[in-house]
């Protein structure tokens, strides 16, 4: 039978009130799930039932079988990766777009699905201090993604469809085309060069300078002129503001005059902190967007207290994005379309379906405000702070230079080996979760600060945590 409404009240209530109390309570459990692969599903029945069972059950199930398999990103000790902020407003507009079960692939589908959406990507670029050129009133415009390599494809594509002057879409890739990225680039626009077709050989490394690790501008240039001359065509040069590694900047203004003197679209993946932007004093981050970019991209779902999925793209010319990617069949087409008057936002992106995003994303913008935005961004950046001051003075580290926004980059004076031995022990504990990467080919821990819950104690409970492994493990 289905559920009532009066049974979806009664349940939905002990829902909300469920992720309530795990979130009022969620410094009770380890912040890295302890379980060994396969724990989970060797605890879950093998085959599904016959019969219906009550909600209650499967809530008894999510305490007793789930939880204990389930690492706590919104943890006020979880310092890895980048932050994955999921807040009650944000929630509870998600909780809104699934009770409503739009499907919102073209206008005529669900009008408000598309208009809100208009609105807050409109409204996100303004926070963020963004050129007047990316809102959708103009011949660009925002769209809402479900990941920053979403549109990375969905920019390769569009970047490919004018280089081509549209016959890659229409007849393959008969020429061998290029984009460009660093080994700091995240590894979705080499995804995004194999699933378009341009090859993972065509996805050309450009020299980042060993200090600052940003792409070397002189060495695109050459890079370009050598393709050419060899037959390439270039088709994308993905610059970064704040990358995945260390959050490196690479320089835009620079970049840009480059891409525009060789004609080639420029992609910013601005995934972690282009929401920074929403501080007037970081806006310098954006320096040369206006100018030279086509395409930029951040995720409201990493800092900015958006709950996964929620990535916003901006372009300064829709047309190449719909040209690559528009294809109306007989059952999608309907007066609005034929109009032109609407945005299908089915254009704009790989899938067809799309979901209502724009309602949390709404939410989140209406609960916090600017000044609500501003403060947990500012928040973040000062506890990273007070970490690296940490960090700097104790002669058993090394601090990772040039640091931006939340994350500090730091290694025990250690050898690899001893440094991943002491990461696994310190995220076994249960007390905190770090993660690492590698800066110039050695081990470097990586301490992200962007929890709602996260405070000054908890980073020198932190500090204490790494300080007390370190002085376990003893001198070698």
């Amino acid at each position: 039978m289905h559920m009532t409404p009066d049974e979806f009240r009664t349940y939905g209530k002990q829902v909300v009130d469920w992720i309530a109390d795990y979130r009022g309570g969620i410094e009770n459990h380890p912040v890295r799930a302890k379980v060994r692969p396969g724990e989970i599903r060797a605890g879950l029945p093998a085959h599904p039932p016959d019969r219906g069972e009550p909600f209650d059950r499967l809530l008894a199930d999510l305490d007793e079988r789930i939880l204990p398999g389930v690492t706590h990103w919104q943890h006020p000790d979880f310092f890895a990766y980048f932050p994955a902020n999921a807040t009650g407003p944000s929630i509870l507009g998600d909780l809104l777009s699934s009770g409503l079960g739009v499907q919102g692939m073209v206008w005529a589908t669900s009008p408000a699905c598309t208009e809100l959406e208009t609105v807050v990507v409109d409204w996100l670029a303004e926070l963020l201090g963004l050129p007047p050129g990316f809102r959708t009133d103009g011949p660009g415009g925002g769209v809402i993604q479900d990941s920053a390599s979403s549109a990375a494809l969905v920019a390769v594509l569009a970047a490919l469809h004018r280089v081509s002057g549209g016959t890659v879409g229409d007849e393959g890739i008969s020429r061998r085309y290029t984009i460009y990225v660093t080994s700091e680039t995240h590894s979705a626009l080499e995804k995004a060069g194999r699933i378009t077709g341009i090859g993972a050989r065509n996805v050309r490394v450009v020299d980042v300078d060993p200090s600052t690790l940003a792409m070397d501008p002189a060495h695109l240039a050459a890079l370009l002129e050598a393709d050419t001359a060899a037959g390439a065509v270039p088709a994308l040069v993905c610059a970064t503001i704040g990358t995945t590694s260390t959050t490196a900047i690479d320089p835009v203004a620079a970049i840009g005059e480059v891409c525009q003197a060789h004609e080639v679209w420029l992609h910013v993946d601005a995934a972690y902190a282009g929401v920074a932007a929403v501080c007037p004093e970081l806006r310098w981050i954006n320096e040369g967007v206006a100018e030279y970019v086509d395409s930029y991209a951040t995720n409201p779902h990493k800092w900015l207290l958006t709950n996964h999925d929620c990535t916003v793209l901006w372009v300064t010319d829709r047309a190449p994005l719909i040209g690559a990617l528009s294809i109306l069949p007989e059952f999608l087409r309907n007066p609005a379309t034929e109009s032109g008057a609407v945005i299908d936002y089915r254009d704009w992106q790989i899938p067809l379906g799309r979901r209502f995003r724009a309602l949390k994303l709404w939410a989140v913008l209406r609960w916090y405000g600017a000044e609500g935005l501003r403060a947990h961004i500012r928040s973040g950046i000062e506890l990273a702070g007070g970490f690296a001051a940490l960090v700097a003075a104790d002669d058993r580290f090394e601090l990772h230079e040039p640091r931006h926004f939340g994350l500090v980059c730091f290694r025990p004076k250690w050898t690899d080996e001893r440094i991943m031995a002491l990461l696994e022990r310190l995220n076994e504990s249960g007390e905190l979760y770090l993660s690492h990467t590698r800066v110039h080919g050695r081990v470097t821990l990586r301490f992200a600060v962007g929890s709602t819950s996260t405070t000054a104690q908890h980073v020198r409970d932190a500090w204490a945590a790494i300080t007390a492994a370190v002085a376990q493990a003893g001198p070698r």
